[in-house]
């Protein structure tokens, strides 16, 4: 995973325009929240909701780094077995957007007062990675049935279940900017998938054959701070 984020950025600091994209000022505070499904060893999902906070710094006009806090809920049931994971997680993360890609002209600012809203959102479509940890507070209710046949094929019921895991978010999705400016927006509405990756099966207190992970989708709002020089 580290191989991967070092790749992409090199290959976009190598494919670096002068250019201003996302937002003309070289960081970002956002704030954003939705709907959280775990992919869990109990399956039946109750669709719960996490909220977040991010802090992104342009690297180059089209990639950004960054840092991303969440808070949220996981539920499921099945097999007469039900959890509840009140969690926090923490990772950094790195962001490349289709821009970066885009013949766009050096002067992205006067380009950004002519171009339509479609094709700002175009060039602000982004791929992501990182990693980071995840505190787990789980609550479980593990039926003595289900307890049995897990152990029987090789797995266990976790007592442990507010620790502490690494995880791997991989994320997709969009900042729409919007309002007007010399030199570009200054705020975005985003739009993001994330899908976390663990890596200790044990977002639901089961450990069994297959690795637990969940996915986020947010609905937030962008804000870049500072001048540029």
């Amino acid at each position: 995973m580290k191989k991967t984020i070092f790749s992409l950025l090199l290959f976009a600091v190598c494919g670096f325009k002068s250019a201003q994209a996302q937002f003309s000022r070289p960081l970002s505070v956002g704030i954003g929240g939705g709907p959280t499904i775990n992919l869990t060893d109990l399956a039946n999902v109750e669709a719960k909701f996490a909220g977040h906070v991010d802090v992104d710094g342009l690297i180059t006009p089209f990639v950004s780094a960054g840092i991303h806090a969440e808070k949220g809920v996981l539920s499921g049931n099945g097999y007469a077995s039900t959890f509840k994971n009140d969690y926090w997680a923490f990772n950094a993360n790195a962001k490349v957007r289709l821009g970066q890609f885009m013949n766009l002209p050096n002067n992205y600012s006067y380009y950004n007062l002519q171009s339509s809203t479609f094709h700002k959102m175009l060039a602000n479509v982004y791929v992501g990675a990182g990693a980071g940890l995840m505190k787990n507070n789980i609550e479980s209710n593990i039926s003595d049935l289900y307890s049995e046949s897990v152990i029987s094929n090789g797995g266990e019921i976790s007592d442990d279940l507010d620790g502490f895991h690494f995880v791997v978010p991989i994320n997709v999705g969009v900042d729409i900017p919007f309002g007007r400016g010399l030199y570009g927006p200054q705020w975005a509405i985003n739009l993001n998938y994330q899908h976390t990756i663990t890596t200790n099966d044990n977002l639901d207190a089961v450990i069994n054959s297959k690795k637990d992970h969940y996915s986020y989708i947010s609905l937030g709002v962008k804000y870049a701070l500072f001048q540029r020089n």
